[in-house]
């Protein structure tokens, strides 16, 4: 008994002299740990917003991709046929703002022969073509890539030049001997130029694309190249006369 009343007395002692809490000490470290914890959240909710904007933004383009490639394992020439048709619209668009004067005044009729040659006639053709091309050399080794390249400078370009300025000055109205005259001018200088644009692009195409691509690439490579021809395309018809004169000259 005298044991447990000198024990309880003891910790009364130790209880009275102890200081007194200071509920100020707490409540700071509350306050401080309080905006700690807001400051956190808003960087964890940024950076879960930021995160959730990418992933849209990448699901949107993997969508827009595999949607695409769908189309063209689906309706292969249809899709491709459009896909040129927009090309040759941007890029007709994109040469008459960079070639024309400030007081000559946008053509849109020109913009539509352009997307209608890409429709009716590029798209399909490149389709054929490189199809054609898989089936005879189907390897894809260096050798076999420049035999491809060969093929579309000596073969298929010239064709589908030739095809492109007959059909675009047919649609302007102009007469077969002014589609003629209008070939022997621009169609060398074209193969001219052709030579020195197509031959990287051809290898980049032919050698590390699959061939339901290849329609595709080529005609990403073609944009600045369609810049080109359309704009000698839309040269004005050549004067028959000239083209005489110049063809008997080179004949002398």
């Amino acid at each position: 008994m005298a044991m447990s009343k000198a024990t309880t007395g003891l910790f009364s002692l130790i209880r009275h002299s102890a200081p007194p809490p200071r509920p100020y000490v707490r409540s700071h470290l509350i306050s401080f740990r309080s905006k700690g914890t807001n400051t956190s959240s808003s960087s964890v909710a940024a950076s879960v917003a930021t995160a959730a904007a990418a992933a849209a933004s990448v699901s949107a383009r993997s969508g827009f991709v595999s949607w695409y490639l769908g189309m063209i394992e689906a309706r292969p020439i249809l899709t491709k046929s459009i896909t040129a048709g927009v090309i040759f619209t941007a890029a007709d668009f994109s040469s008459q703002m960079i070639t024309l004067g400030p007081d000559m005044p946008y053509d849109p009729m020109r913009t539509l022969r352009m997307a209608t040659y890409g429709v009716l006639l590029s798209g399909p053709s490149l389709h054929l073509w490189f199809n054609f091309l898989s089936r005879v050399l189907p390897k894809r080794d260096l050798i076999t890539t420049f035999k491809k390249m060969i093929l579309g400078q000596t073969l298929y370009g010239p064709i589908i030049n030739s095809v492109f300025f007959s059909f675009n000055a047919a649609l302007q109205g102009e007469s077969v001997p002014e589609i003629i005259a209008r070939l022997k001018r621009d169609l060398i200088p074209t193969f001219k130029n052709g030579l020195i644009y197509w031959p990287l692009c051809d290898f980049i195409t032919f050698k590390f694309v699959p061939v339901r691509l290849q329609p595709l690439v080529s005609n990403s490579f073609a944009f600045l190249w369609t810049i080109y021809i359309t704009y000698m395309a839309g040269l004005k018809k050549p004067c028959l006369e000239n083209v005489k004169e110049e063809a008997s000259a080179q004949l002398h």
